[in-house]
């Protein structure tokens, strides 16, 4: 397997994960959606489902450049996610706790890097 099918799979194969994860383990993403939104077990199911959508979208030739895109948009969204994270300390009760400054770093550096992989390896490239 050659280095960008290598890094399709993975790519894809990193959103189909995320995206079942949201339903297998519930609990880890519920307390990161801000309260100041409705109905966090919607916003967790519709994330997942779209994360499985665009992860199986994007291992498909036809529907990479779209798939990365939506990705690209859907990093976006999740943005207020990661604020709501840091402002409520970088720690959720009976789950996910991090010292402030990795929050921060997966804010300021992963996230980007998310997009930037999105947009670099898939989306506008023909």
């Amino acid at each position: 397997m050659d280095l960008k099918r290598m890094s399709v799979v993975i790519f894809g194969s990193f959103y189909l994960f995320a995206g079942v994860n949201h339903f297998v383990n519930p609990s880890f993403y519920l307390p990161l959606i801000p309260e100041s939104l409705p109905d966090p077990q919607a916003i967790n199911s519709i994330s997942g489902l779209i994360e499985i959508m665009l992860g199986a979208g994007s291992l498909m030739k036809r529907t990479r450049k779209i798939s990365a895109v939506l990705i690209i948009l859907m990093l976006v969204a999740f943005i207020p996610s990661h604020v709501y994270f840091i402002q409520i300390g970088s720690c959720v009760e009976a789950g996910l706790c991090v010292s402030p400054w990795i929050a921060w770093f997966r804010l300021l550096v992963i996230h980007p890097l998310l997009i930037l992989w999105a947009y670099k390896g898939y989306s506008f490239r023909t």
